[in-house]
C-alpha cells in the first residue's frame, strides 16, 4: 500500500443540483437468461407462493428499493409478440427466442410481470417491439394495458383477470435499434420515421403516456451523435426522453481507469445532453427533453464477446433459462457502481429515469439458485443505500483530492432532505492502493448520525466477492466517523464505497 493522501470535500445544501428524481433508482427485468425463470418465479420453491413467484427474491428486491421495472427487454423486446403472453398459461406458445438463443414458455407473461411489480412496489416501464413489429401492435398493447373497457382488447384483458386497466405511463419505443445485433436492426433515418409514427399512435390511444426513444447504445457506436441528431429530428415533438446504455468492465492492467469510470460517464451524459439542447435549438422546440439511461452495469462484456463464446453458444441446443452473463461482483465492482450512481445524482437536472441491468442472476446485484437460496451481491449495497437514503434535493459537493490520469480519486454525492434535514454523503475512494483520509466541511450545527464502508473482508482482498456458500462475506459493516471542528473525518482503504449521514439544524 502505498503513502495515504488527504482527500477534503465541502458539502453546500444551498447549491442545489437538482430534486431527486426517485426514477432514478429503477432497475431491469429481461427475459434472457435466468433474469424471470427461477429468479423472480420458480413454481415449486420453498419460498414461492400459490403464483410462483419467489418470496426470498421480492423480499430482496423490495430491501434493493427500485422504483420502476423496464420491462420486457432489451434484445429480447425485439422479437417480443405481447400476444404470446396473455391469456390462459396453458394455451400460450413456446417460441424459439433468437436474440439470447433460448426457449421463451411464455409462463410469466404481461399480467404476472404487472402483478409482480405490483407487489415489489415498483413502477412499469414497459417497451414495445419495433424490431420485428412497429405501429400497429405497439397501439394495440396501449389499448389492452391502459383502456378502461368497451373495446375488443380491453375487455380482452379483462376476461384474462384484470378487470382494472394497467395504467402504464412509460413506455420506451424499442431498444438499441443502432445495433446491428439487434433484430430488426435499422438506420437513424428508418427508425426515426417510425418511433415518430408509432409515438403518434400510442398517444392517440392514451394521451397520458410518457415515451423514450432510442438513442445510441453505447458512446463507442460508430453513429454515435449523428444517430442521436436524426432520431431526434424526427420524434422531438412526440417523446419525453432519449435512451442512453452504458456499461463498463476492468480491463487487465488497468484498475485505474476502470475504478474512474464514473468519469466517462459523466462525459457521455453531458454530450448527449448538449446534441439534445443543439437539436431543441436548431427545431425551436419550447419543450426540453431528458435523459434515461435506461440500462446501465459493471458487465465484463469481453466474455460475452469472445467469439469462440458466441460460436458455441449458437451451436448450443435450446434450451429455457440457460445461464447467461451471471457475472460475479467483487468489492471493486460495488465500488464503480457506487460512484456510477453519483454521476447519475450529479446530472439529476438532466437524467430523469436509470434503470440499473438486470434485476436477477443475468449481471444483477440479486442472485438466486433453481431449488435454493437467494442472496445479495456486492453491487447489491451501495444500490440499496442510495436509493434509501438519496431523498429530497441534489446538492453541489466540491471534491479536493489526489488525481489519476486527471480522475479525481475520491468521487462524492451529497443529497439533503429539506423536510427532515436529513444529509446523505456517498463517497468513495477509488484508489487501487492509498489510503484517503477524508474531511468534510459541512454546515454549522450539523450532528454526525451514522457511518458505514463497503471494503475488501479482512481476510480478502478487493476481488472479494459474495457467492451462494459465503451470501455475506463482502457487506456494509460500520465506519469510524468523528467531527472535528465542524467537519467530518473518515479514513477510507484503498477500493472502498462509504455512506455518511447527518442532521442538519432545523
Amino acid at each position: 500500500m502505498t503513502s495515504p493522501f488527504p482527500a477534503r470535500l465541502l458539502v453546500d445544501p444551498a447549491r442545489v443540483v437538482s430534486d431527486v428524481p426517485r426514477r432514478l433508482f429503477g432497475s431491469f427485468v429481461e427475459h434472457m437468461g435466468r433474469c424471470v425463470y427461477t429468479g423472480i418465479v420458480e413454481p415449486g420453491h420453498e419460498s414461492a407462493d400459490a403464483d410462483g413467484i419467489r418470496g426470498d427474491v421480492l423480499d430482496l428486491t423490495r430491501e434493493l428499493g427500485p422504483t420502476v421495472v423496464r420491462y420486457p427487454g432489451g434484445n429480447f423486446v425485439s422479437g417480443y409478440d405481447w400476444e404470446d403472453t396473455v391469456g390462459p398459461v396453458e394455451d400460450r406458445p413456446r417460441r424459439l427466442e433468437a436474440a439470447w438463443h433460448e426457449i421463451e414458455p411464455n409462463t410469466f407473461g404481461l399480467h404476472e410481470f404487472v402483478d409482480w411489480s405490483r407487489r415489489a412496489g415498483v413502477e412499469v416501464m414497459q417497451a414495445v417491439n419495433l424490431g420485428t413489429r412497429g405501429i400497429d401492435a405497439a397501439r394495440r398493447l396501449v389499448e389492452y394495458a391502459n383502456h378502461p373497457g368497451g373495446t375488443q382488447l380491453s375487455d380482452l384483458r379483462r376476461a384474462n383477470g384484470a378487470e382494472e386497466p394497467f395504467d402504464i405511463r412509460l413506455w420506451c419505443l424499442g431498444n438499441e435499434m443502432d445495433g446491428p445485433w439487434q433484430i430488426g436492426h435499422k438506420t437513424a433515418e428508418e427508425y426515426g420515421r417510425l418511433a415518430a409514427e408509432t409515438a403518434k399512435a400510442m398517444r392517440m390511444v392514451d394521451p397520458r403516456l410518457e415515451l423514450v426513444v432510442a438513442g445510441s447504445s453505447g458512446m463507442d457506436m460508430p453513429t454515435f451523435g449523428e444517430w442521436e441528431r436524426t432520431v431526434l429530428r424526427h420524434t422531438y415533438q412526440h417523446v419525453d426522453y432519449l435512451s442512453l446504455h452504458a456499461y463498463y468492465q476492468e480491463h487487465d492492467g488497468r484498475p485505474q481507469e476502470f475504478l474512474t469510470s464514473a468519469t466517462r460517464l459523466d462525459a457521455f451524459i453531458e454530450e448527449v445532453v448538449r446534441i439534445v439542447d443543439e437539436v431543441r435549438e436548431e427545431g425551436g422546440h419550447a419543450k426540453r427533453i431528458d435523459l434515461a439511461l435506461d440500462e446501465w452495469n459493471v458487465w465484463y462484456q469481453t466474455r460475452w464477446n469472445d467469439p469462440a463464446y458466441q460460436a458455441a453458444l449458437a451451436e448450443s441446443e435450446w434450451a429455457e433459462h440457460p445461464r447467461l452473463i451471471e457475472d460475479e461482483y467483487s468489492v471493486t465492482d460495488a465500488v464503480v457502481v457506487g460512484t456510477l450512481l453519483h454521476s447519475l445524482l450529479r446530472h439529476a437536472d438532466r437524467v430523469k429515469i436509470a434503470n440499473q441491468a438486470q434485476l436477477v442472476n443475468v449481471i444483477a446485484p440479486i442472485r438466486s439458485e433453481e431449488g435454493g437460496r437467494a442472496w445479495r451481491q456486492t453491487t447489491f449495497y451501495p444500490f440499496a443505500r442510495i436509493a434509501a437514503l438519496a431523498v429530497g434535493q441534489v446538492v453541489d459537493v466540491r471534491v479536493d483530492a489526489g488525481a489519476d490520469g486527471g480522475a479525481p480519486l475520491v468521487d462524492a454525492a451529497a443529497t439533503v432532505d429539506p423536510e427532515t434535514g436529513a444529509l446523505a454523503l456517498f463517497v468513495a475512494n477509488q484508489s487501487v492502493d492509498a489510503q484517503a483520509q477524508v474531511t468534510v466541511d459541512v454546515p454549522d450545527g450539523a450532528t454526525l448520525v451514522s457511518a458505514e464502508i463497503l471494503s475488501a473482508p479482512a481476510d480478502g482482498d478487493r476481488f472479494s466477492a459474495n457467492t451462494e456458500e459465503k451470501p455475506d462475506h463482502v457487506a456494509l459493516r460500520p465506519l469510524d466517523a468523528a467531527m472535528v471542528d465542524g467537519a467530518v473525518s473518515v479514513s477510507l482503504p484503498p477500493v472502498s464505497w462509504a455512506v455518511v449521514t447527518l442532521a442538519l439544524p432545523r
